[in-house]
């Protein structure tokens, strides 16, 4: 008997879609899928224990053999809603900025909109975003995923990190992309990417079922259909490549 695809998903609900593409599309065989915070799938696939990763776009440079793969993302045309800088200070005011490090993209994000966009050099601090409030000396909070919904309301200012990207850019902001180990068959990854489509497709039923999980008082549907763009097309890529660019900058310096 073949050993499982071991599938590494963000257990955010942006990825939502695609764990239910995963669980009732009918993937044929076996596969153990574990839903982590984002740079926790890209440590998993990095360690060999994950076979395809959705992982943070930001994590590429960082993870050894691999290729990009399906036709899906996690990627924003607009507002994101979930992946914000918050503080109760103007950008010229902001000496300092603390990370949540779930994500090496957002992280990665804003030190590139910070030194080429918003001209300012903060300090960074990386913390538990959930202890925020134990840092009062911090004058701004990256926070990402599902915490943004609850905490965007306690802040001054709320900055769309995609927003700014496309501000700068003129470009989309791509978040996560899928990957694999560069020996995976093919027919695997194609029927893989047949996965996520389904999910896609059946996006109604994603929110009939994760509504709850996320509370009524955010509108999933919403959420899904005019914050997320999820088709990972020529434009997106070309974006990718030119923050993977930034990266490199930031990452020499």
């Amino acid at each position: 008997m073949s050993s499982p695809i071991r599938i590494a998903a963000v257990s955010y609900a942006n990825t939502f879609p695609f764990v239910y593409g995963i669980e009732n599309s009918g993937i044929p065989g076996s596969y153990q899928l574990i839903l982590l915070p984002p740079a926790q799938c890209a440590v998993r696939f990095a360690a060999g224990e994950a076979d395809i990763a959705l992982v943070p776009a930001g994590s590429l440079p960082e993870l050894p053999e691999h290729k990009i793969i399906t036709d899906y993302c996690i990627a924003a045309v607009s507002e994101v809603k979930t992946v914000l800088l918050l503080s109760n200070k103007n950008n010229s005011e902001i000496k300092s900025i603390g990370l949540d490090l779930e994500s090496a993209t957002s992280v990665r994000l804003v030190k590139i909109l910070a030194r080429y966009y918003w001209n300012i050099n903060p300090e960074w601090q990386p913390i538990n975003i959930a202890d925020y409030k134990d840092h009062s000396g911090i004058d701004a909070f990256v926070v990402i995923g599902d915490k943004a919904i609850g905490l965007s309301g306690q802040f001054k200012y709320k900055r769309d990190l995609a927003s700014e990207w496309q501000k700068f850019m003129n470009l989309p902001f791509v978040f996560a992309v899928w990957i694999c180990r560069k020996d995976l068959p093919n027919a695997q990854i194609r029927y893989f990417s047949s996965v996520l489509k389904f999910g896609i497709d059946h996006i109604d039923d994603a929110v009939k079922k994760y509504q709850d999980a996320v509370g009524k008082h955010f509108d999933l549907d919403s959420y899904y259909r005019n914050n997320i763009d999820y088709l990972f097309d020529q434009v997106k890529k070309n974006s990718l490549q030119k923050f993977l660019n930034f990266v490199s900058d930031i990452d020499y310096c």
